[in-house]
Formats: structure tokens, sequence, C-alpha cells
């Protein structure tokens, strides 16, 4: 599931291109819009089994971008 959702659909892609959600400048592809993304694709995913709370994208060490969700009490 993850691998769909996140690797192969990512993996040595052009985004722009390759991923239909981003290509043509429907998504811009920054970091913070590639981890809310995955975020909802990954919960859609697993349904109402568990909460995905945080998703980080990392270009390197120094560059990275989370997407959190509030959990609603």
């Amino acid at each position: 599931m993850l691998a769909v959702e996140v690797r192969d659909r990512f993996d040595h892609r052009n985004i722009n291109v390759d991923v239909p959600e981003f290509a043509d400048g429907m998504l811009i592809p920054t970091g913070e819009e590639l981890a809310r993304f995955i975020l909802e694709r990954v919960q859609q995913a697993l349904g109402d089994a568990t909460r995905v709370v945080s998703v980080t994208v990392a270009e390197d060490a120094t560059l990275s971008a989370t997407y959190r969700v509030t959990l609603e009490t």
C-alpha cells in the first residue's frame, strides 16, 4: 500500500509530468504540498484502521517539509 501511494508514484519520476495530480500545474510540487498529498493518500489507503498524523519530505539533511494534522479530541 505505501509502495503504491509513495514509492511507485514518486520514485524516479518527473513529478511535473509523470504524476497526474501535479502535471500541467494542477498542484505545485513544493515540499509542503508533497507532504500534504502523501499524508492524505496514505490515510485514504489505510482507512480508519489508524491515523497518519505527520509526513516529512526531505530533499537532503538541510531541506525538509513536514505536514501535520491535528487530532480531534
